[in-house]
């Protein structure tokens, strides 16, 4: 049986697209994704046919995912500093036209002059009334690696 299943996923790739959606539909009950690529649906093809023919995550594992993914930024995950983002109580300083702006760093986003922005970027186009990269206009930008 393994084998029949391996000579099948040898297949996927060769397939064309309109090919493979008989096949998505033997495996999935809904449809891919209208503007899912070839390249990614022979992965996710072949990934669930083996599912289907030897069984899929163990309960253990998928409870270890799901504590992994509530570890992840996003909806309800904690926030991981970026290279750009500077430490809780920094003050960036930055003159603009001779006039010097003054931004703390806090854990629940920056201040300036008072009130609280979520990010740097929004603080820029207030001082300079057209959209900036807060990183780049308060020289906090990291250097690509």
């Amino acid at each position: 049986m393994a084998d029949s299943l391996a000579q099948k996923i040898a297949t996927l790739p060769g397939l064309s697209k309109a090919q493979l959606l008989p096949l998505w539909a033997e495996n999935f009950t809904t449809p891919p994704p209208p503007k899912l690529r070839k390249q990614l649906m022979v992965p996710i093809l072949a990934y669930r046919m083996q599912e289907r023919e030897f069984g899929g995550l163990s309960h253990s594992a998928r409870r270890r995912l799901q504590e992994i993914a509530r570890t992840l930024p996003g909806k309800g995950g904690r926030r991981l500093e970026t290279s750009s983002a500077p430490p809780t109580g920094t003050k960036l300083i930055r003159v603009w036209r001779g006039q010097p702006y003054e931004v703390l760093a806090t854990d629940e986003g920056y201040y300036y002059e008072g009130q609280r922005y979520s990010s740097l970027s929004k603080i820029a186009k207030v001082i300079t009334g057209t959209h900036w990269s807060g990183p780049a206009f308060f020289g906090t930008k990291g250097k690509p690696k």
